[in-house]
Order: C-alpha cells, then structure tokens, then sequence
C-alpha cells in the first residue's frame, strides 16, 4: 500500500462527513443504536462497532487504520500512552508462573513492570543481552511465554536480530513483542521479520509536535481483539478522540519531518566525532557503530537520537555544559519539533559520579527541525562554557 495513499487518505471517507479535507472530531462519549438486537450485538462483542468511546471511536478508527497499515498489520489499538500500551501487550498475554526474557535495560516503565508489577502474581523476568540469539536461547524456560525486544534501544541503540529471535520463538511457541519507538514504521517494520506484537509510542514521532502523548500496539486481528476484550475495556487506557486527531494531523507531515531530522543528525553525528571534548559517538548507522551490519539490514533509517560520552572530569563538567545550552532543550522524550538534551549524571550524585565510567559521561542528544548549523553551534558554545 503506497504510503502517501495511507497518510492522506486510508480511513478518511469523506462523502460521510461533507468532504471536509481534515477529519472531524468525533467528542462524544456514547452512541445511539436503533434496533435492541444491535444493542444485544455490540454487548456481546463492542469489537465490531460503535458502542462507547472507552472501545471505539470514528476519529480514533480513522488513525487505527493508518498506524496498521504502515506497520504492515492486520490491526492496531491505540493507547493514552505508550507505557498503556507495553502493560496491556504484556498481561494480555501472561499468567501466573509464567516467565518472559526481556533485552536488559528495556524503557523505564517496561521493566517497572517486569521488577515490580508482574512478581505480585508470580511471573518471573530474565533480562539478556540481546545482542546475541545465544543469550536467548540459554534463558527460555519451560514456563516462558513471552520474548520483549527493544530494537534499537534509547540509549546505547543496542540492536537485536529480529528474524533470528521471531524464529526461536516460534519454534518454542513464545509470544514476541518489540518496542519499534526509536525506528518508527517508516523506518523498520517487525512485523515482517516475524514479530508478533509492535508497539510505538505515538507521543514522538507520530505526534511529531510534543503537544500529545498515545501509545500504539499493532499486530494480528486475533491479538489486538484479545487486548481489546480485557486489557484495553477494562483498564480504560484507550487514546481520547481529540488527542487521535492530533496523532492524524502529525502522521501528514512525518515522512518529511523524519527526512528533515535524519539529514541534520548526520551533520551533528560528524560533528561531535570531530570534537575534541567528545569520547565517543553511539548511533546505529553511523559505522563505527558495533551492530552497524545488522542495523543496516533491518533499518531503513535512524532518525534523530543519538547519544555520546563527553571527556569530564567532574559531574560539574557535564552540568555546566547542559546548564549553558542556550537552544537546545534539558527534557525527556524525544520526536517532537525541539532538539532536547539528557544527561545520565542527572541520576547521580556527584559522590556516586565515577569520571572512569564512559556511561556516567553518557549524554542522550535528539536534534528536532532546527537547521544543523543551529543546533551545532549551541552545542560547541556549551562545551566552551563547560570548561
């Protein structure tokens, strides 16, 4: 399916809705039925209409259709956030005594899940280096039902081999679910290496403003309806009409956002390896990289977050340098139009600071939609001011 068709017009059946060009909002919390026997129908399975807006919804529907169909999917549930998304992907799918391998250092709230949450009622994590399908291999269990890849992760990018780990695990019968937020489905489908469940986080670069947060899960008809039925009706974490008009709106402009970023994120990568101040530069398709062959293979671009190890000899160093940023944003996240900045010592304390730990010198860059010569010239004025 070509993708200006699907950004700009799947979904979109505008002869309903007097041919506007833009989508309406539909605001409403509930739907009229005419007949008892379709009210008797949608109680039965609130899949297979308009029943409620906690299930579905005409706006939110439009961008289902869109999200599947760029991950290559049969269907797609959107969520308030994306940390709704990986707690309703994953305890759709376990039950009590099960075990799940999770790539080691999954996003903060995946393993608050697997830490925390999920040992309440006896399901057990081992978390691997994903950046061999032998540790896979040695960590699957008689109880395992479940694989959880991040690829790449957001901060060292480590990448996994997904046809690799989509085969092991259908060979042992175990249910795989990626986070793709870092690549985008622009930029790597899973789906199509095997994976059973994709997730994104909408509130990046579907979004692409930073004025929304959602989260996306997109896989088989039968999965996405088996999250529906449970997880997603009775946690109520389904994405609210307004916000899926905004993730609509940012899915028109994301293929040439994606291009504008990933183009001055090379710029700035070339940049900060020239630098005397910069130890090191991680971003997956640059060659220097450790899984630059395998990133390549499986991505199709790498967008705009990369991190590097600045030369310091103090968690002071580092602080002065983020502190003097005078464009360049000190937040969370990533995806939107802003370039923002994130240290690891902002963990720390400045006793707990090791100067001989590359990670604790670690600084998590995104370069948004400035021109790169903006973004770079507030980099190089910082690390003078840093000293």
């Amino acid at each position: 399916m070509d993708l200006s068709y699907i950004i700009n017009e799947l979904g979109e059946d505008r002869e309903h809705y007097f041919n506007a060009v833009a989508p309406p909002i539909m605001q409403t919390s509930n739907f009229r039925v005419e007949k008892v026997d379709q009210l008797k129908g949608l109680f039965e399975d609130e899949y297979s209409g308009y029943l409620y807006s906690r299930g579905l919804n005409p706006t939110v529907e439009i961008l289902r259709q869109k999200l599947a169909a760029l991950d290559g999917a049969e269907d797609c549930l959107v969520f308030n956030s994306g940390a709704a998304a990986i707690f309703a992907a994953v305890l759709a799918n376990v039950k009590a005594g099960d075990h799940i391998v999770s790539v080691s250092r999954p996003y903060t709230w995946a393993q608050r899940m697997f830490d925390v949450i999920l040992p309440r009622f006896g399901v057990t994590t081992t978390y691997v280096d994903g950046t061999r399908i032998e540790h896979f291999e040695r960590a699957i269990l008689p109880a395992t039902s479940l694989i959880y890849l991040e690829s790449p992760n957001s901060w060292d990018f480590k990448v996994q081999d997904l046809k690799a780990v989509a085969e092991l695990a259908r060979a042992e019968g175990i249910l795989t679910i990626i986070d793709n937020s870092y690549c985008t489905p622009l930029y790597q489908r899973p789906i199509a290496f095997g994976i059973d469940i994709c997730m994104q986080t909408a509130t990046k670069y579907i979004g692409g403003h930073s004025d929304t947060v959602g989260g996306v899960l997109t896989g088989s008809r039968e999965h996405m309806k088996k999250i529906f039925d449970s997880e997603y009706l009775n946690i109520g974490s389904g994405i609210q009409p307004f916000n899926a008009w905004l993730l609509i709106r940012g899915l028109r402009t994301l293929p040439a956002r994606l291009e504008r970023i990933s183009r001055t994120t090379r710029q700035v990568v070339e940049w900060l390896k020239g630098h005397p101040r910069v130890e090191r530069v991680l971003f997956p398709l640059d060659e220097t990289f450790p899984q630059y062959a395998l990133a390549r293979r499986q991505m199709g671009g790498a967008c705009g977050l990369l991190s590097f190890v600045m030369e310091a000899g103090s968690r002071a160093e580092i602080v002065r340098f983020c502190e003097s940023l005078q464009h360049i944003f000190m937040a969370v996240s990533w995806g939107g139009h802003e370039s923002l900045i994130l240290p690891k010592c902002a963990g720390l304390t400045e006793e707990e600071f090791d100067a001989a730990n590359p990670e604790h010198r670690m600084l998590r860059l995104y370069t948004g939609l400035e021109d790169a010569a903006y973004i770079i010239d507030d980099l190089g004025q910082a690390f003078t001011a840093a000293g």
